[in-house]
């Protein structure tokens, strides 16, 4: 079903009427009263504010993080910060389930995830230029409180990947019982989703709660495809075979989740009580790869002597589109005890154990070169990431004589073990059998699975401790410094420091500025795994398999490749923040961030006869149909520049109450050094393949039971390309604007009702004409959704 654009333009004027309309009231209507909440990200002080912060936080609270119809918290994320960005990467192996979130255009794992203030674990799966970060799709959203995102260095107070910020979730802990139920569907009439969720919360103890939540999302798959031109030519050559339309489906994939989080603390006493928190997250999804054409692929469908009379057309008469699937379990569990003597000393002792565990498989392939002994259903194998962290933090607030307050020191340990594990997948799915020496490709077509001599389990371990201290130093000047050591098994140790100071001018005028250096630690993921890829050139539509070793390898160390560095960074921000009587605030914050030793793929090496017969020496898995082999390396440094303008506007009106919200980032990365600098094909995409203005805006107004919300986001300018395995093609994406607009109704106390829709203009943004050969419209390395207009709807009830 499609919602006419006569009816879109309405609705969109409708809620652009009530943003300025309600503006234009509030400009005249008296002060409200508002209170500033306390942030606990990127300080370890009880008091400070988002007002007071020597450092730019965000707060989202549990409204804004509901008012939203992606099932995904990272989606939500990013509708509402502006330098927050998460890919869709449909049909690109493991991405397309496990979507990378970037904050200021830097990796998925420079940001750090915290929840409740503890170390979020990483997911198992490798992405794009082996990032392995947090996935915060395994957070549910309805069990979330509020979020904090620091936007700044923060390594020396909390250790690896702080690079780019820290983003703290906060679940909830409110007593009382909620539910929802919701239904959406996009304009195009498919990406059928439905949510449900409920949440209990009751006292424990004299003066504790607990709190429980369970969240289930069934997506149906998406497609914006048209189809292959290769596939228009076979169907009119063979007339008499059926070949799908499309033949491969560009969009979301078909995706369920099931959702778990617990939160509880119980008193011990006057002085202390314990504390237990955790999820689990239970996900399966379908989603397909590249077609196979059997006119175009004489390594899958040919006949050969070892197999007389069998060819795979027998099988695959119209070619074959592998399905690739995801089942995932992921949990996070920690628990302690804190407490304190008075209001001078505190402490917290904590122990936590995160788990993501991703099993791969592939339907409708083939392993050519097992001929007609071939399965055509593969497990690959599973990836597993553990974690467990063991914390022991202390705050003593040191009375000094003449300071305006006691200054706050913080001090602490903390030892981290991070194991990765690799588990073989069916043997069919990485045998080289007898029909390769003619020729025929080997492992399971589309993605290899995981062989022995890739499996494996490697594991690094950590011990840290820092001093964080924060001192008020007169009533309008207020200072901090952090430093942390840390030490690592597999390469050494490091030291960071943060200084950070704030001056106000006036009770509600500051400014403030921060400087900072940062590391992240290269992972037993990155230090030892190894993987086989298969890819399809937009230009000659033929496959290619590409092989990743590991750094150690005595090929890639013959090559070039050496022992995996961590990434340092240096940081440097600066800004103002206000407030005001009647409801304004906001900030202005300025930032530079140079990253050293960027983790990245080695340029790649063509696979020569000699360098294949080496590889195959050392039972190197598929290397007899590599054509292109790299590593990890750290590879390049950049800078990265840019300016955060965040406002908002809070005011009772004559009639109902309104709240705007608006942020604005500037974001540029330059390379500076290192082989992407001496390449002008990759410096370009990495430096352009994101955008360097985006805008959010929002206005809420609410009138006894009726809140009507309008909402804009804004992406610049950016450019992709073909990544095909020779030749470049670049294409320039215009700058793009979405509309979502929403009315609820509180039909009483207990139950609302919500109707909306999320880009209801049903915006495109321009068709990927590069990449038409594939039956892709729009490009898959879009920063956005590509899948126009969704409407929804949704009712709460709390009890």
């Amino acid at each position: 079903m499609r919602i006419n654009g006569t009816r879109g333009r309405l609705l969109a004027g409708a809620a652009a009427g009530v943003m300025w309309a309600t503006a234009a009231v509030a400009a005249d209507a008296p002060a409200a009263d508002q209170v500033e909440e306390v942030v606990v990200t990127g300080t370890r002080d009880t008091g400070r504010t988002v007002f007071t912060a020597l450092s730019p936080v965000d707060v989202l609270s549990k409204e804004a993080i509901q008012a939203s119809a992606t099932p995904q918290l990272g989606e939500n994320l990013a509708q509402q910060i502006p330098s927050f960005i998460v890919q869709r990467l449909p049909t690109s192996d493991g991405l397309q389930f496990v979507r990378p979130a970037t904050l200021r255009n830097l990796s998925p794992d420079q940001s750090l995830v915290l929840l409740n203030g503890k170390r979020f674990h990483r997911s198992a799966f490798l992405g794009s230029r082996g990032a392995q970060g947090p996935d915060l799709a395994q957070i549910s959203s309805f069990a979330v409180k509020r979020m904090e995102v620091l936007r700044d260095g923060a390594s020396a107070q909390y250790g690896s990947d702080a690079i780019a910020g820290v983003i703290n979730i906060i679940l909830d802990d409110a007593i009382g019982v909620a539910a929802f139920g919701q239904a959406g569907q996009f304009y195009e009439g498919d990406g059928t989703t439905y949510r449900v969720g409920l949440r209990g919360g009751a006292p424990l103890g004299d003066g504790g709660v607990v709190s429980a939540t369970v969240e289930y999302a069934d997506a149906e798959a998406t497609s914006r495809t048209r189809q292959r031109p290769d596939a228009i030519a076979f169907q009119a050559a063979n007339p008499t075979l059926t070949v799908a339309n499309p033949v491969q489906r560009w969009g979301n994939p078909d995706l369920q989740t099931l959702q778990l989080a617990m939160n509880a603390e119980l008193p011990l006493g006057e002085t202390a009580e314990l504390y237990a928190f955790g999820t689990h997250t239970r996900t399966e999804g379908v989603n397909d790869i590249n077609w196979r054409n059997p006119d175009a692929n004489p390594a899958i469908f040919r006949t050969v002597s070892v197999f007389p009379g069998f060819n795979l057309r027998s099988i695959y008469p119209a070619g074959f589109t592998p399905r690739e699937g995801i089942e995932a379990r992921d949990h996070q569990l920690v628990g302690g005890a804190r407490g304190g003597w008075g209001e001078a000393f505190t402490w917290d002792l904590s122990a936590s154990w995160g788990r993501n565990a991703s099993r791969f498989s592939l339907d409708e392939s083939i392993n050519a070169s097992l001929g007609p002994q071939s399965p055509t259903s593969f497990d690959l194998g599973r990836l597993v990431q553990e974690e467990v962290n063991l914390n022991a933090d202390w705050v003593y607030r040191l009375t000094v004589p003449g300071l305006a307050e006691p200054v706050n020191v913080a001090f602490g340990a903390e030892h981290r073990t991070e194991t990765y594990r690799i588990e073989t997948g069916d043997p069919a799915s990485y045998a080289v059998g007898p029909g390769a020496a003619q020729g025929l490709a080997p492992n399971s077509n589309g993605f290899p699975g995981f062989s022995p001599q890739q499996a494996g389990e490697w594991d690094q371990k950590s011990y840290a401790g820092y001093l964080d201290v924060e001192a008020q130093l007169t009533d309008r000047w207020s200072a901090g410094v952090a430093v942390r050591y840390e030490d690592f098994s597999e390469f050494g140790d490091t030291l960071d420091g943060k200084l950070a100071t704030r001056f106000e001018f006036t009770p509600d005028i500051a400014a403030r500025v921060a400087f900072s250096t940062g590391f992240r630690a290269p992972t037993p993921g990155q230090l030892n795994s190894t993987s086989t890829s298969q890819g399809l050139d937009t230009v000659t539509l033929q496959l290619f398999t590409a092989g990743r070793l590991s750094p150690t390898n005595p090929v890639a160390t013959f090559l070039g490749a050496k022992p995996l560095e961590p990434e340092e960074s240096e940081t440097i921000t600066a800004g103002v923040t206000w407030r005001t009587a009647f409801g304004l605030s906001g900030s202005i914050d300025a930032y530079r961030i140079d990253v050293d030793k960027r983790f990245s793929g080695s340029p790649t090496v063509t696979v020569t006869p000699a360098i294949r017969a080496q590889l195959v020496a050392l039972g190197v898995p598929g290397a007899s149909a590599f054509t292109s082999i790299s590593w990890f390396t750290n590879d390049f440094d950049t800078r990265t520049k840019g300016v955060d303008v965040v406002v908002s506007y809070q005011r009772d009106l004559d009639v109902g109450a309104i709240n705007l919200t608006g942020a604005y980032n500037y974001n540029k990365t330059e390379v500076r050094a290192g082989a992407l600098s001496r390449s002008a094909t990759q410096q370009r995409l990495f430096e352009d393949s994101r955008p360097k203005h985006n805008l959010t805006g929002s206005a809420t107004w609410t009138w006894d039971r009726l809140q009507l919300l309008g909402r804009v986001r804004y992406y610049g300018k950016w450019t992709d390309s073909t990544g095909n395995a020779t030749g470049d093609i670049f294409q320039d994406f215009g700058a793009v604007t979405f509309f979502d607009v929403s009315a609820s109704w509180k039909v009483n106390d207990q139950v609302t009702a919500r109707i909306g829709a999320e880009n209801v203009f049903d915006k495109y943004p321009d068709e990927a004409v590069f990449q038409a050969s594939r039956g892709l419209i729009y490009s898959r390395n879009s920063p956005y959704d590509t899948n126009g207009g969704q409407y929804y709807a949704r009712v709460d009830v709390r009890f």
